[in-house]
């Protein structure tokens, strides 16, 4: 049953891969690069400090920091047990799938694009839906970036959308600790 399972899964990636064309390269290049989203990152923040002030501002933020080195850290330790070789360093998928001179090493289960984007995705929504409606917005975020992984060959659909749920996980578990720890401190509720 796995076996069937990836195989489709690399069935979907070519699919999904061969999409593409010349032409929209140098975009899909630009949206998998995490500073290319810095203005969503600082529209954010803004956001944050605007609604809570500095104090709890600066509180997020560092909240936000331990999410992040988190994220990062399970992802290399799933990563790093599964060893799982990403597809454009497949030998097998070679001649099936688009070039491109991006070609990160290391492993491809889970995507850390995909888990890290939804985690703050979730715990942002999460934190600041009461307050700006436009902040449903940003689910935008983890879908475009995650796609750009397919798009150039760097993750199995698989290892995105594993990715997605974990974010989504992640992104729930931090908001109820962030919760409980501002509480803890004397803050306000979100």
């Amino acid at each position: 049953m796995i076996e069937n399972i990836l195989q489709k899964d690399k069935e979907l990636l070519i699919y999904l891969n061969n999409l593409g064309s010349e032409q929209w390269d140098g975009f899909w290049l630009t949206i998998t690069n995490q500073f290319t989203w810095t203005p969503l990152f600082v529209l954010v923040l803004f956001l944050v400090f605007k609604q809570f002030g500095w104090k709890k501002g600066v509180f997020t933020l560092l909240f936000i920091a331990v999410i992040v080195a988190f994220s990062d850290q399970f992802t290399n330790l799933i990563k790093n047990t599964t060893e799982r070789i990403r597809p454009c360093n497949t030998e097998s998928l070679k001649g099936y799938l688009r070039e491109f001179s991006y070609k990160p090493r290391g492993y491809s289960f889970w995507s850390g694009h995909a888990s890290l984007s939804t985690t703050i995705t979730t715990f942002m929504i999460l934190l600041l839906r009461k307050h700006y409606k436009v902040i449903y917005f940003m689910v935008l975020f983890p879908l475009i970036f995650g796609y750009s992984r397919l798009y150039l060959g760097v993750h199995f659909p698989v290892d995105v959308t594993s990715g997605y749920i974990s974010g989504i996980i992640f992104g729930i578990l931090f908001y109820k600790g962030y919760v409980f720890l501002q509480n803890k401190i004397g803050f306000k509720e979100a």
